[in-house]
């Protein structure tokens, strides 16, 4: 009989269909299910001696601590999304991230570090590199600045893009070909493309690390950061993370395997909602600026309509003629917005910003009233309705136009 080779799919039928994987005999469920063990059972020393031999190179069911069935499922299908070779879960984002600090850089090693990168990584910086003889130089978002920082001990270079709080872009193929001519590692931060609106890998990056915890959990109710790397840079972190006992409980994988399916609706329903809200913030008399990518006034929208496949519900606004005690009454009276420091989810929320503490290169001090939102899933003309009453009540401009 001869095969029929299936057409390509999309990358939303992909999240579909991808990974869904049960070796249990009989009919199957629809989502993969939740295998809970720290003791794994063999059928003789010689099945236990011969799996625990290729657990390094192959996904074995061997011991609670070193991936389960639930937990490689995951990993699979984020590593498809990313197109890298294979992912490992933490138990958070900035975790991942310290597992991937911990593995690549040795005291005595310089790395480079985007200036527009996750607060928290700062926090790493001072806590954990200074302390251990690891030297950081901040890089300005874009990169421009990026090859003249490079140093005889400079051994990565970390990136976030588009930029946290900003969604500053930076042109990755092209840090990724000056990495390669001083034979530096590429890390990028993917929290904001979560595997689907944006590829570092397929860009010239060697690391991904999403924080799972937001879209492609996208419900809010568990933690969980994912590290993806090219075969190349694989060994590396996956020897920490055994020496480390870095794992995951199924149950966590199990909530974040439910959400991922629904990841690219959602991320269209966000998307479509945000753009609707940017729009209308940016002709209100209150608002100086929208940051979103997706916005033709965006100083690198070419390079997000090059290298993005859309954008999500992440929106920056800097407020103007609002004082202080105005901007919490603001805050205060919005009633679809949670007042929170996530994202991700379904639900919108609202959050200011201290810029003097996220940044280091540039003087911030006179950008104040910054507020990060996120457009959830509501209905954005519902959304739009709750921002104006907002204005309206904490003395800002009423203008009938907006």
């Amino acid at each position: 009989m001869t095969s029929v080779k299936m057409p390509s799919i999309s990358t939303a039928t992909s999240i579909v269909k991808s990974s869904a994987h049960c070796t249990y005999p009989g009919g199957r469920s629809v989502l993969v299910p939740v295998v809970r063990a720290s003791t794994v059972l063999f059928e003789s020393l010689q099945h236990m001696e011969s799996a625990r031999q290729r657990r390094d190179t192959h996904k074995v069911f061997t011991y609670g601590s070193k991936g389960n069935p639930t937990n490689f499922s995951l990993e699979d299908l984020i590593a498809e999304l990313e197109g890298g070779f294979r992912t490992r879960l933490f138990p958070t984002g900035l975790a991942a991230i310290a597992m991937v600090f911990t593995a690549y850089f040795h005291p005595g090693d310089h790395i480079l570090i985007s200036d527009a990168v996750y607060q928290p990584v700062r926090c790493l910086v001072s806590n954990f590199c200074e302390k251990f003889g690891i030297r950081v130089t901040f890089f300005q978002p874009t990169g421009e600045d990026l090859e003249r920082k490079i140093e005889a001990r400079s051994r990565g270079i970390y990136v976030e893009s588009p930029g946290s709080i900003f969604y500053e872009m930076c042109d990755l193929p092209e840090i990724a070909a000056i990495a390669r001519k001083h034979a530096l590692l590429v890390i990028a931060d993917n929290t904001w493309g979560s595997a689907i609106r944006y590829s570092p890998l397929r860009l010239g990056a060697d690391v991904s690390i999403v924080a799972a915890t937001k879209y492609l959990s996208g419900h809010a109710d568990v933690m969980m950061g994912a590290v993806t790397t090219t075969e190349d840079a694989w060994s590396t972190l996956f020897r920490m993370c055994e020496t480390f006992g870095m794992t995951v409980s199924p149950d966590d994988s199990y909530l974040v395997l439910r959400g991922i399916r629904t990841l690219a609706a959602r991320m269209d329903v966000h998307e479509r909602g945000a753009l609707v809200v940017a729009q209308w913030l940016a002709r209100h008399g209150n608002v100086a600026h929208v940051f979103c990518p997706a916005l033709p006034g965006h100083p690198q929208h070419n390079l997000w309509r090059r290298d993005c496949r859309g954008t999500n519900g992440l929106l920056t606004i800097q407020l103007r003629d609002l004082n202080d005690d105005q901007v919490r009454i603001f805050i205060d009276s919005l009633n679809l917005f949670g007042i929170g420091a996530s994202w991700g989810g379904f639900e919108s929320l609202i959050t200011p910003c201290n810029m003097v503490e996220a940044r280091s290169l540039t003087d911030w001090s006179g950008h104040t009233h910054v507020l990060r939102l996120h457009i959830g899933l509501e209905d954005p003309n519902d959304l739009v309705s709750d921002l104006r009453q907002a204005f309206e009540i904490s003395g800002g401009i009423t203008d009938r136009r907006t």
